[in-house]
């Protein structure tokens, strides 16, 4: 079965966005100030490939309780 090549674009692109909304969610769940939420936001979005997975690496602040 051959796909679209729109159709793997739109794969590619919902997956991205499916990989940054999951790192915005666990960095929801972590006590982080407004500057450092911001910073890890930005880099979610712009290394999209590798920024949702640093993000939940590095598990940046604390767990709230």
């Amino acid at each position: 079965m051959s796909l679209d090549p729109s159709v793997m674009r739109y794969l590619i692109v919902a997956s991205l966005i499916g990989m940054a909304l999951l790192a915005v969610f666990f960095l929801r769940e972590r006590r982080l100030g407004t500057v450092q939420f911001l910073g890890w936001g930005l880099l979610i979005i712009l290394l999209p490939l590798v920024g949702p997975f640093m993000a939940i690496l590095f598990s940046p602040g604390k767990p709230r309780p």
